[in-house]
């Protein structure tokens, strides 16, 4: 079970904000999780070969049809907020300035 250390960990990495009911909400799903865990590792897996998915399947490629595209105007004419022919967004990366 997680404890409390723990979930605040977690929360912090993830950036969550959760109040107490949400907190215990999300440390129930996550031990369900770990449980499901705890219960694969007990299974006996001697002479099982290793693999990257249980069924073997093969890409189907297709040939590439090009089609027009939008235009600048077209897909900025879609944007919540554009500037200067760009895409304009929240900032993601906090570069200190």
């Amino acid at each position: 079970m997680l404890s409390d250390q723990e979930m605040e960990h977690l929360k912090s990495l993830a950036r969550l904000e959760l109040d107490a009911r949400e907190t215990a909400a999300l440390r129930d799903d996550l031990n369900a999780l770990l449980g499901f865990f705890e219960r694969l590792s007990e299974l006996d897996t001697d002479g099982v070969a290793e693999m990257q998915r249980p069924v073997e399947h093969t890409n189907v490629f297709r040939e590439d049809e090009p089609r027009p595209g939008l235009t600048q105007a077209e897909a900025l004419a879609l944007a919540v907020e554009a500037q200067d022919g760009f895409f304009r967004v929240p900032r993601t990366v906090d570069t200190g300035e």
